[in-house]
């Protein structure tokens, strides 16, 4: 009998457990090599659209993490004093894209995929990087502490910090600041219930969310210069920042405290890499596309990038035909609207928001058509979960042709 085929993933976040996923379920024997002592991710929460979604499904992890997750949708965006600019159904956007928004703690999401592989297919505080990436002839090539591990396939998902992504194109720029830094705090709030919301303010974002497990999931984000940090610690920065916005902002600074707060600059692939592969190495996530997370579509991408990797693992071409074209296109999309929600003139201020409001009145569902190519995306497997499509509204996207199919 044949010995499977070897797949060596750097990176066990969401993209790189995913990728493993994936492969361990078409056969291959899969070993993921990361770097931190645990799989435990920083603590965050995570918001999974339908287009993601439906890629889960395919390894059959689809409707369990619809189940663990909080529905997104009832909602909206507001201004710092509080007034709506525009507001959101779930019901609605789950009906216009073919399945929900959901949110869950990124946890929760890499529990249930490290789950789907053999326990000794993880190994945690194990530094790698590619010594040869390998072509048609030969393995590729990865050293570790403890020797080297020859692959058929090796998925760098090392990050946005990638020393792959720097090892195969050492010519290229890599990453640039966004001009912003984030905040994220995942926090119990006893006794506040609100409806989720997006504030934007002069220079300034806010999101507050409740999760299914009870807990709060709040993010901020603001124009600051690259590498600033608060004099005190960041609680004190945000409620300088953002104290006097509207409830329950006040509320869930009061309930954090300093060490719950997280704080990033963020970085974003602005140069598109010349392919997400080289050799029998093909890269994922944010080794390969790093966007700013104004879309919330960073770790979808990489669970795309995971399953349409799996379906083209012996022709890497076509996968960097299939993702490249995509996932430059949203981190373009992404950049606009962080330039669009971070606006910092008054009068700019003013004619945006009016033209929020106005729109949300009049046609609604026109504010979601911006995100209808990102999330009308399907697999190019069939998926093995039921899922949540509307019958008889099945879309299906040829990767190779880059084309979208509808099928009755």
């Amino acid at each position: 009998m044949a010995q499977p085929r070897r797949a060596v993933v750097i990176g066990g976040g969401i993209g790189g457990l995913t990728a493993a996923a994936a492969l361990h379920r078409g056969g291959w024997d899969v070993v993921v090599l990361e770097r931190a002592p645990s799989l435990e991710p920083v603590g965050a929460a995570i918001s999974l659209a339908p287009n993601s979604l439906r890629a889960l499904d395919v390894i059959g992890l689809g409707d369990e993490i619809r189940d663990l997750a909080a529905w997104q949708g009832d909602g909206g965006l507001r201004t710092p004093s509080g007034r709506w600019l525009s507001r959101m159904d779930a019901d609605a956007v789950a009906e216009r894209f073919g399945g929900p928004l959901v949110l869950l703690h990124r946890a929760t999401l890499i529990n249930s995929l490290a789950a789907r592989l053999p326990a000794e297919a993880v190994r945690t505080a194990v530094a790698a990087t590619v010594a040869d990436p390998g072509d048609a002839d030969r393995p590729a090539r990865v050293s570790t502490p403890d020797g080297d591990l020859e692959a058929d396939l090796v998925v760098a998902a090392d990050g946005i910090r990638s020393a792959v992504r720097r090892a195969l194109f050492p010519d290229h720029p890599g990453t640039v600041y966004s001009g912003f830094t984030t905040w994220r705090v995942v926090i119990p709030v006893p006794g506040v219930e609100f409806a989720s919301h997006e504030t934007w303010g002069p220079g300034r974002i806010w999101g507050s969310h409740p999760l299914k497990d009870g807990r709060v999931y709040a993010y901020a984000a603001a124009m600051t210069p690259a590498g600033e940090r608060a004099p005190d610690d960041e609680k004190a920065e945000l409620l300088r920042r953002f104290g006097d916005w509207h409830d329950p902002i006040p509320a869930i600074l009061a309930a954090a405290r300093p060490e719950d707060v997280l704080r990033h600059d963020v970085r974003h692939i602005a140069e598109p890499l010349p392919a997400h592969h080289r050799g029998r190495v093909a890269l994922i996530g944010d080794a390969a596309h790093a966007m700013p997370p104004t879309l919330g579509q960073g770790g979808n991408q990489a669970i795309e990038d995971a399953v349409v990797l799996a379906a083209y693992c012996d022709d890497l071409a076509a996968y960097t035909a299939a993702r490249l074209p995509r996932t430059s296109a949203i981190v373009r999309q992404a950049v606009q609207v962080g330039r669009l929600n971070m606006m910092t003139g008054r009068a700019g201020i003013a004619v945006r928001n009016t033209m929020l409001a106005a729109l949300s009145r009049a046609a609604p569902q026109l504010v979601l058509r911006g995100f209808e190519s990102i999330a009308d995306w399907w697999p190019p497997q069939a998926p093995y979960a039921a899922g949540k499509t509307p019958a008889g509204n099945r879309q299906r996207r040829t990767p190779r042709e880059g084309r979208l199919h509808r099928t009755r």
